[in-house]
Order: C-alpha cells, then sequence, then structure tokens
C-alpha cells in the first residue's frame, strides 16, 4: 500500500483550506462562541502521556457543567470514575488538552484546544455541585485555539437518528468483556447487574 510521507503530497490529494475556513480559528471565545460549551451536556477530552500514548475520554453532566470563566479560561469538573485517571495523569505530564463539544440534535461542534492544570479552588468547586457532592478537583483550560467544526462527520453517521439507535442487548455486556478479559468463571450476570442497580440509584456518580 503506497503511503503518503510528507504534508505537500497529502495537499495534492486533498487540498488546502480557504481562508475562511482558515479565518475562523480563534484565541477566545466569543458571545456567539460560548453558547455551544453552555449549551453542551457532553464533551471527549484529548491528552498524550508522558511515554508517547494518547487517550480520548469522555465527560458528561448537565449543560453547562463546563463552566466559562472567562474568554480564554474553562473549568471542568472532575467526577469519579475508574481511578485510572488517564486524563489527569497525563495533564501532570503534558499540559497540552484538547476537548470536542457535542450538543444533542446539532450537527456542529466545537473544538478547544489549550494547555491545562488540575486546580483544586474550593470556591470553584463548590458551584459544581450536583445532588450536593462537591467534586474534589477540576481542571482548569487556558484556551489557545477555539472553533466550530461542520456538521458533514454527523450528517455521514446520521447520529442523532432515533431510528439508527441500536439496542444495548445487541452488543456484549461490560461484565461480558470482563470475563472475556480475566477469567472464564467471572460472574458477567452478576457484575452487570449490580452495576445496574447501582446506576439506578445514581449511586456513584457524584
Amino acid at each position: 500500500m503506497a503511503a503518503i510521507e510528507d504534508e505537500a503530497e497529502l495537499r495534492a490529494v486533498i487540498g488546502s483550506p480557504t481562508e475562511l475556513v482558515q479565518s475562523k480559528i480563534a484565541g477566545r471565545l466569543n458571545d456567539l462562541t460560548r453558547q455551544f460549551i453552555e449549551r453542551s451536556p457532553f464533551v471527549c477530552i484529548a491528552t498524550a502521556s508522558p511515554h508517547g500514548g494518547l487517550d480520548v475520554s469522555p465527560r458528561g453532566d448537565p449543560a453547562g457543567f463546563v463552566r466559562i470563566l472567562d474568554e480564554r479560561t474553562l473549568f471542568l469538573p472532575e467526577r469519579p470514575g475508574n481511578k485510572l485517571a488517564d486524563t489527569l495523569t497525563n495533564l501532570l505530564a503534558d499540559d497540552r488538552i484538547a476537548l470536542l463539544f457535542l450538543i444533542p440534535g446539532v450537527g456542529d461542534t466545537f473544538r478547544v484546544n489549550g494547555r491545562a492544570v488540575l486546580a483544586r479552588d474550593e470556591t470553584l468547586l463548590a458551584e459544581c455541585a450536583v445532588d450536593g457532592k462537591v467534586p474534589k478537583l477540576g481542571i482548569l483550560v487556558t484556551v489557545e485555539e477555539a472553533y466550530t467544526q461542520c456538521s458533514k462527520a454527523l450528517i455521514r453517521s446520521d447520529l442523532w437518528n432515533p431510528d439508527r439507535h441500536i439496542e444495548r442487548t445487541e452488543l456484549p455486556s461490560s461484565g461480558e468483556i470482563m470475563r472475556s478479559l480475566n477469567d472464564p468463571a467471572f460472574d458477567a450476570e452478576q457484575y452487570d447487574r449490580e452495576r445496574a442497580e447501582r446506576y439506578a440509584r445514581r449511586e456513584g456518580l457524584y
């Protein structure tokens, strides 16, 4: 298979962005673009590890959970997870971060690239409480690039069309995957049942 090995060869195949496209990349938010963050309940976070690995991690909460402190500063509360903490440990070694915001039903996405630090500001964290639970820390992001991404990917995927949604039962359960990776005797059914019960009680979400 012929591999493309430099940007000149790549540009010969796909072309270059127009001046209009290039001009949409801003170094800060404004009154219009900030609405994509304020209305988003879901963001994917990309970070890099010191060993050369990459990570993309989802974050979700009620819309507006990513707080806009000013036109160049965002704050994301960190909720309980599986404690692998890939995003957090990566940021300790490499402060680069990329965010992709999605809004249900909307084709355009919003991208932010910048630098981040882990923060434990009591005032900011208190304002991020949900169900009376205050997060232990958050991610403070300095915006370097901010811009909308066109709808083509979501149009092609038909992502928001409920007629294309897949029943969860058509895919292997988390318990079944755990059993396949670890121990044939692992009780996948019990694991799935207990996890569903915890989620139904909203246990561990905050």
